[in-house]
C-alpha cells in the first residue's frame, strides 16, 4: 500500500484479500465504481451549494452516501472530511459546510490520484501468483 498509507484504511487491505484469480482486478473495479459515484455526489453537492439556500439535511444526505463509499473502500482521510462536513450540516454552519467540502474535494483528488498509481504499479507488477513462481 506504501504512497496510500494514511488515504486507507484496513478496510481496504480487506478487498485486496478479496481479489484473486477469478477477479484479478476487483479492488481496482471497486475503486472505479467508487470514483465515478462520488463525482456524482460532488456534483450534486456542488449544485446544492451553488444555490446559496442551504438545505442542511439534503446536504447532508448526500454527504452521508458520499461517507458511506468512502468508507466502503477504507478512504479514511475523505471519510473523516466527510464527518466534519455532516458536523457542519448538523449545527447549521454555512461557512463551515463551504470550506470542509473544499477540503473533502481536494482529499478525493488526492486519493484518486494516489489510487491511480498504485494500480499502475500494480499492472505493471503483474499478479501475484507469477511474481512467487519466477523466484
Amino acid at each position: 500500500m506504501g504512497k496510500c498509507q494514511g488515504y486507507l484504511d484496513e478496510q481496504f487491505i480487506e478487498l485486496e484479500e478479496l481479489q484473486d484469480d477469478v477477479n484479478p482486478n476487483f479492488v481496482e473495479e471497486v475503486a472505479t465504481l467508487y470514483f465515478k459515484d462520488s463525482a456524482r455526489l460532488i456534483n450534486n453537492i456542488d449544485q446544492a451549494l451553488e444555490r446559496g439556500s442551504f438545505d442542511f439535511n439534503r446536504l447532508d444526505s448526500y454527504m452521508h452516501q458520499f461517507k458511506g463509499s468512502s468508507s466502503s473502500i477504507g478512504a479514511s482521510k475523505v471519510k473523516t472530511e466527510c464527518t466534519m462536513f455532516r458536523e457542519y450540516c448538523r449545527v447549521g454552519n454555512a461557512e463551515g459546510c463551504l470550506r470542509t467540502f473544499q477540503q473533502v474535494k481536494k482529499e478525493h483528488a488526492r486519493l484518486r490520484k494516489k489510487l491511480e498509481h498504485y494500480f499502475q504499479l500494480a499492472r505493471q507488477a503483474g499478479p501475484k501468483e507469477t511474481a512467487r513462481r519466477s523466484k
